[in-house]
Parts: structure tokens; C-alpha cells; sequence
């Protein structure tokens, strides 16, 4: 995914998920937001494979991968990469939220 596409599906998760992005604000806030992600898994990558295993997920700063891991991980490889937690948040996002001009949720 891109990285613009992976911004727009923060902003998009940001809003309907209680995370400290609501404080922030603008493109700043939602660079911002998108380097806290990628810091917080590198952080929890203690072994530095560029994948979290359930373990390393629960230890670490990515409390949201740890309580969707099993989801996140579809592939049911034991392990995450960063590539398939953009994915996560993308497909949650496509799958929650009407599409924009849609007669979704109107009476």
C-alpha cells in the first residue's frame, strides 16, 4: 500500500478508533501518527526480522496489533509484518465505513 493510501486509511482509522491521533491535528498530526506506527512496531521488533510474533506484539507499544493480531495475521504464519497490519487497517476501514456519496446509514 502506499504511503498515501496508508495515511488516508489512518485518518479514516483515527476517527473511529480511541487513539491519541484525535488530539492531533492536520497533515503534520497524521505524519506524525503514521512515523508513531512504524516507530512503536520497529520498537517492538526486538529481534529485528521486520516481523512481530503474538509475543513481541503484546510486549511492545502496539497495543492495537496485539488485541487484532490473530485477524491481522490471516495467514496464520505465527508473525505480522508491517505491510499486513496496513492491510488490516485498510480492510477494516473498507469494510466499516460507507463509502463517501453513499446513501449508506440515510433514511
Amino acid at each position: 500500500m502506499s504511503r498515501y493510501a496508508f495515511v488516508f486509511a489512518l485518518v479514516s482509522l483515527a476517527a473511529c478508533l480511541p487513539t491519541g491521533l484525535h488530539a492531533q491535528s492536520g497533515m503534520n498530526g497524521i505524519l506524525r501518527g503514521v512515523t508513531a506506527l512504524d516507530k512503536n512496531f520497529d520498537a517492538a521488533d526486538r529481534n529485528h526480522d521486520g516481523k512481530l510474533s503474538k509475543a513481541e506484539a503484546q510486549a511492545g507499544s502496539v497495543a492495537f496489533i496485539a488485541d487484532h493480531f490473530d485477524a491481522i495475521d490471516a495467514g496464520h504464519t505465527g508473525f505480522v509484518t508491517k505491510a499486513e497490519v496496513h492491510a488490516y487497517i485498510e480492510h477494516m476501514l473498507m469494510h466499516t465505513q460507507p463509502a463517501p456519496g453513499s446513501s449508506a446509514g440515510k433514511p
